[in-house]
């Protein structure tokens, strides 16, 4: 069995790892004593991935700005035991209730009591999982206080605790350091062969389409754009980095965004499945960016900017409608 992500994750990188691997550097695999640095974790799928495909990473950190998610990982990876033995208990509680009222109750006032904020690690993140399993869509979602308001999700046989996965993933955590706050203290832990990954809130691609309240602060353009000259102190200072995010040309021609942002870079464009719209007639595959600041990529065989075009990108969003 292998280490894989142990909570949803709206927007997490499962379904794009290939095509993630295929644009990291062209000798990443022979790189020595890599430093792998992942500031917007999140659901942790290229995380867990990269650990287990290239051993030639010794120092990994995450780090993300809600302390409820890291507060999950330092659990799991420091106390996974306790937590598999709470998460069983809730998990039989709730699923002993009969009838979905009974069982909205109990959701309604576990998360009542989550948003108290006085918990201790394992019963915040015992709470933080049950409310992950059984919420609206798995969404993650806090208002401007912070504190978590999706609805619940009327799941009839939802597994809240997996023993195995959660095993696996403490033992491949052990070999992380978990930071909580601003993308932009990573930067102190960067050394030797360092790799940036950066999977930051996704700029919403129309003013109805926006979802990134993961956290109580705001990541609007402004952030955005604080996060691209992060990105140039990166590559200044010698290291590397890979960064994801949505295609806002792709959606409208006349949205060049990020390809002003990042135009020193290469921009790379890849097919994406979203399933957050809640009409599901408004789901399929979108493009999304890929944006690295070195020319050979696994994928590639010469030195070259790889950047689709837009008439290709056209051609397959016509024949996905």
């Amino acid at each position: 069995m292998k280490a894989k992500p142990f909570i949803k994750w709206v927007g997490g990188k499962g379904q794009l790892i290939e095509q993630l691997d295929a644009n990291l550097p062209a000798d990443f695999g022979k790189w020595n004593d890599v430093t792998y640095i992942e500031p917007f974790v999140g659901g942790g799928a290229m995380l867990f991935y990269m650990l287990q495909k290239y051993p030639n990473i010794q120092k990994a950190v995450i780090n993300d700005i809600n302390p409820d998610l890291t507060t999950c990982y330092k659990t799991v990876r420091d106390n996974v035991n306790e937590l598999i033995e709470s998460l069983q208990c809730i998990e039989n509680e709730y699923l002993s209730l009969n009838g979905d009222e009974r069982q909205k109750e109990f959701f309604m006032a576990t998360r009542e009591r989550y948003n108290e904020k006085n918990l201790d690690p394992i019963e915040n993140t015992t709470k933080f999982f049950f409310l992950n399993r059984t919420c609206f869509n798995g969404l993650y979602r806090v208002n401007k206080k912070g504190l978590f308001n999706v609805p619940f999700g009327k799941y009839k046989n939802p597994r809240i605790c997996d023993p195995a996965t959660l095993l696996k993933d403490s033992e491949l955590l052990k070999r992380v350091e978990i930071l909580t706050g601003d993308f932009e203290a990573t930067f102190n832990y960067a050394s030797n062969r360092t790799l940036f990954y950066f999977d930051p809130p996704y700029r919403p691609l129309s003013d109805t389409s926006s979802f990134n309240d993961y956290a109580k602060e705001v990541f609007n353009d402004d952030a955005q754009i604080r996060l691209k000259v992060f990105c140039d102190r990166i590559h200044n200072s010698g290291y590397n980095f890979m960064l994801s995010n949505s295609d806002c040309k792709g959606k409208n021609g006349n949205d060049t965004f990020f390809d002003v942002l990042f135009n020193d870079y290469i921009i790379e464009r890849v097919l994406a499945s979203r399933s957050i719209n809640s009409n599901p007639n408004k789901r399929g595959k979108l493009t999304e960016i890929l944006v690295h600041d070195y020319h050979r990529t696994k994928g590639s065989t010469k030195e070259t900017n790889l950047e689709l075009d837009f008439n290709t990108v056209d051609l397959w969003q016509c024949a996905l409608v």
